[in-house]
């Protein structure tokens, strides 16, 4: 497939410490050269990136979004294979091809007054790239986890697995924001707005969501509509929180859904649009894990976040996909 970057052994090995005496995930897990692998190999884990991050430029917002796969990769293939970890079902596909609308990108004059249009353009042209992969890895029977980007990459998501399972499917969101801003040029801002358009998306729910940074018009839209229901992060008490999650979760889980975690719903996280205020990382984990436990959940992705020098941002990616896997491979 063209959309898709792959490593080689090679490649994969140098971001590997190795240390006598102990095993890292990267020395067990499988490496795809091509796409014929993922259709042959008995791993069901599927793991690629999206580094990328003209849509949150496209939205307004602050770039960088394009560098957490690598750091993500470099901690995850350095995790220990022990008793609680295995990298035997996981299989790294590779990344997103992103080099030639990036640089277009990056050629776009910022003075230029259709410069977010324009990078819209090249947004839709990351949808198509990113539906078709996560459609074929659906179609070969394999479970998408999905590293990087903006929250552009919603659409592309959804659109790949309703398409894979021939209907709509449902989202648990844990965000600060609901990504549903008018349909206008595509940004990460409006991905589930268009994914309603097209008729990917059929039941909807965000976790977390702030009052400070949600229009008016979005709550409108949302409160007059059965296809919603989200919890706001002023109205939970860290006691209540659980709770809260598993009512958005009975919403979405009687059928296929994706799960999305925005790191900006997490507080202090560098992402695209770090905020001061929301959940602790301890419980975007155990969010995560809940989640992993549904069998009708057919994809994870894990978006907006920013590598920095002064927060372990790859560190903290890998305890999140951890986490999933664990219980993922035992749903």
């Amino acid at each position: 497939m063209n959309q898709l970057k792959f490593y080689s052994e090679k490649q994969v090995s140098k971001l590997i410490s190795t240390r006598q005496g102990e095993t890292k995930l990267g020395e067990k897990i499988m490496v795809a050269t091509s796409f014929e692998d993922v259709q042959k190999s008995g791993a069901e884990i599927v793991i690629f990136g999206i580094p990328e991050d003209i849509g949150v430029r496209a939205n307004f917002g602050k770039p960088g979004t394009s560098n957490a796969w690598q750091a993500f990769l470099g901690a995850f293939l350095n995790v220990q294979e022990n008793q609680f970890n295995s990298g035997e079902n996981v299989l790294l596909l590779g990344e997103i091809n992103t080099s030639e609308v990036m640089e277009k990108a990056g050629n776009i004059d910022v003075s230029d007054p259709n410069y977010v249009q324009k990078l819209g353009d090249l947004v839709e042209q990351l949808d198509t790239a990113v539906s078709e992969v996560v459609k074929n890895v659906i179609l070969a029977g394999k479970f998408p986890v999905i590293i990087g980007g903006g929250h552009n990459n919603a659409f592309g998501n959804l659109k790949g697995a309703s398409e894979a399972f021939n209907h709509p499917i449902n989202v648990l969101n844990i965000d600060a924001h609901t990504d549903l801003r008018r349909l206008e040029h595509r940004h990460s801002g409006n991905g589930f707005s268009y994914t309603f358009k097209n008729g990917f998306l059929e039941r909807y729910s965000v976790f977390g969501l702030h009052q400070n940074y949600t229009p008016q018009y979005i709550f409108d839209v949302m409160n007059a509509s059965e296809a919603y229901q989200y919890h706001l992060l002023e109205e939970l008490p860290k006691h209540k929180r659980k709770m809260a999650f598993l009512e958005l979760l009975d919403f979405v889980k009687q059928e296929k859904f994706g799960l999305e975690l925005d790191c900006d719903a997490i507080a202090n996280f560098p992402s695209s649009a770090v905020s001061p205020a929301g959940l602790e990382l301890d419980e975007a984990r155990e969010m995560i894990r809940e989640a992993a436990k549904e069998r009708n959940c057919c994809y994870l992705h894990i978006c907006e976040a920013v590598a920095t020098n002064n927060f372990p941002t790859g560190k903290a990616l890998s305890y999140l996909v951890t986490d999933f896997l664990k219980e993922k491979t035992h749903a």
